[in-house]
């Protein structure tokens, strides 16, 4: 299964890159688009400039009518024209303050408060570094030729569509990605909800069937007791039909929400050790490393023993039958932690988030489901949380669980 996890993996760098790339795409041909029609406004201001230049020096044979048409054509582009000195003679197209003056065009006739906007504006252009150097580099002055020799400054600015135009780009690019966010959260609830109604559905239907063979079993312990067999084997058969009863137990827990109530961590990981220290085999060694206070916490015993089982039953696997456990207890300020230690196979990084998903396993044999179930209990009905603190091939592997202390 660690091939399919590796497989999905894959698959979502390759979505992203694609993703990448086409946004890459979408921007660079947005920009494009921006920057021709900034070379067509461009353009239209050169023929503006051109026109305001023949109109000043024309004779009596020019078509002034014509020339005028040009310049009153300019409705969207906000254009400043100043005398040598950069003093402001006129402006098109500027959103001012003051709205008294929306159809005035000779800035003497303007108020201050709009002369003191639209000369803000040039000195804006400027910047640190002054108009004389600006109007020298800066393609958006133009320089033209009046009657007698003496020269005029055309200076203009992006229309209101080409800034929108240059910002469109990038709003569109964070409405797709809140989009998508929105989408992949929406799936994301969909399939853990219909996770979830498979295992609490899985999980009662296991407990039901148990329960059958469960009751039969505990009635032939009583017949082979009754029957004079050995009382220590029917002891032993007795603990494991006993068991197979709290299994079933826990299983039927599994989708509603569990009583919780106060429970001392070390007593616990004791007590659920106690069942599995005889059956792990002579080669395995489980050493308990317990803190010195017994912290009080909110546990539902009977599913932390499973926890606690399951995790001592993948360290046994990933030993193949030798090597040591080593379970650890204390408290990080407001929580209490347990570390269960093996000297096993050892687990990728890449995988140590894939362990908990369900179907993951890199056992010949299983279903991939018992890390699943643990971090669903820990993380869901305790408020806990349960992760690889390390882990190196060849040398073992650390999970750790933290739960919050109690009061």
């Amino acid at each position: 299964m660690s091939s399919f996890y590796d497989r999905q993996r894959t698959g979502k760098l390759l979505f992203i890159v694609i993703s990448i790339i086409a946004v890459i795409i979408f921007l660079i041909v947005s920009n494009n688009l921006v920057k021709q029609l900034a070379q067509q406004e461009k353009e239209r201001m050169d023929i503006w400039a051109k026109s305001t230049e023949r109109l000043a020096t024309a004779d009596i044979d020019a078509d002034i009518e014509f020339l005028l048409s040009i310049i009153s054509q300019n409705n969207s582009i906000p254009v400043l024209v100043t005398d040598s000195a950069f003093n402001i003679l006129e402006y098109r197209n500027f959103n001012l303050p003051d709205k008294n003056d929306r159809e005035k065009y000779i800035f003497s006739d303007l108020s201050e408060k709009n002369r003191n906007f639209l000369n803000g504006r040039l000195r804006d252009a400027a910047g640190s570094k002054g108009l004389s150097t600006l109007a020298r580099t800066n393609p958006h002055f133009i320089e033209v030729e009046t009657f007698g020799g003496s020269h005029q400054y055309i200076y203009y600015e992006d229309s209101i569509l080409l800034r929108r135009l240059s910002l469109y780009p990038y709003i569109q690019l964070v409405v797709m990605i809140i989009l998508a966010i929105i989408i992949y959260v929406a799936v994301l609830y969909t399939k853990r909800a219909e996770q979830n109604r498979v295992w609490a559905g899985l999980s009662k239907e296991t407990a039901h069937q148990l329960g059958t063979p469960i009751s039969s079993l505990m009635a032939w312990t009583q017949f082979l007791e009754a029957s004079g067999t050995d009382p220590e084997i029917v002891g032993e058969i007795d603990k494991d039909v006993k068991r197979l009863s709290t299994i079933a137990q826990r299983f039927s827990k599994i989708g509603s929400r569990p009583e919780l109530q106060l429970e001392y961590l070390n007593e616990t990981v004791d007590q659920a050790l106690q069942y599995m220290s005889s059956r792990v085999g002579g080669k395995i060694k489980i050493t308990l490393d317990l803190s010195t206070d017994d912290h009080a916490v909110m546990l539902s015993s009977s599913l932390f023993e499973w926890v606690m089982e399951n995790l001592t039953k993948n360290a046994v696997d990933a030993m193949d039958g030798a090597g040591e456990i080593r379970i650890t207890t204390g408290a990080d300020k407001d929580r209490a932690f347990i570390e269960v230690k093996d000297t096993g196979k050892g687990i990728a990084r890449k995988n140590f988030k894939n362990v908990f998903n369900p179907g993951f396993t890199t056992k010949k044999r299983g279903w991939g489901l018992g890390l699943t179930l643990v971090k669903r209990i820990i993380e869901d009905y305790h408020r806990g949380r349960i992760f690889v603190k390390e882990s190196e091939l060849g040398h073992g592997t650390t999970f750790r669980i933290e739960i919050p202390l109690a009061g």
